[in-house]
């Protein structure tokens, strides 16, 4: 059931969001070699198919967001909700030097007590620090539908993540800068815990 889950709704978002940054579409007249659009597209679902088939089902649990102090008034902060409880699902694969992607859904309480849609790629160089413990740190490109921005219609972000833990289970966090002078618009730290399910 969960490996259709992520088949049918995942794999469309990746293709989707590897794609995202083009600036225009391959020439309409057809030639014989591949070309660049389709070259990616073909890339992007090889890629899509691998995580499917090789990468390992992880659980994303969150419960804490936190609101910047230097960001946020204390009156604002005490309005907002920095219990982001939440799940999703991952799939996780290693490259050949050992760093780490996955494709990921996720939905959360967001600041508001609304639910927040996220689906996205993130991609982190690991380090190890010893025994079985390592960390990491990178970057995510996702989507995200929220009641207060666009009306829920789904927008592209990306954020920097990083991770401490092992292979199968790690602590991690994901950083939203300041967008506005304003002080009731702040930076924030979405913290979570994954762990492989395989």
């Amino acid at each position: 059931m969960l490996k259709s889950f992520f088949k049918h709704y995942l794999s469309p978002f990746f293709i989707a969001s590897a794609l995202l940054g083009t600036s225009s579409l391959a020439s309409a007249q057809q030639t014989e070699e591949t070309s660049w659009w389709q070259q990616t597209k073909s890339d992007a679902v090889a890629k899509g198919n691998k995580f499917m088939d090789d990468g390992q089902l992880s659980i994303m649990l969150s419960g804490y967001a936190h609101h910047g102090r230097g960001t946020y008034t204390a009156e604002r902060i005490a309005e907002l909700n920095e219990r982001a409880w939440g799940m999703g699902f991952a799939k996780t694969l290693r490259d050949s030097k050992d760093n780490e992607e996955f494709l990921y859904g996720m939905v959360i309480s967001d600041s508001h007590f609304k639910p927040q849609w996220m689906a996205g790629y993130a991609y982190e160089w690991m380090r190890p620090l010893g025994g079985n413990v390592e960390a990491g740190l990178g970057y995510t490109a996702l989507l995200i539908s929220r009641t207060d921005y666009f009306s829920n219609v789904p927008f592209p972000a990306v954020l920097p993540v990083a991770s401490i833990g092992t292979k199968s289970s790690k602590l991690m966090a994901a950083y939203v800068p300041r967008f506005s002078k304003n002080k009731g618009n702040g930076d924030v730290l979405l913290v979570f815990v994954r762990f492989d399910l395989n």
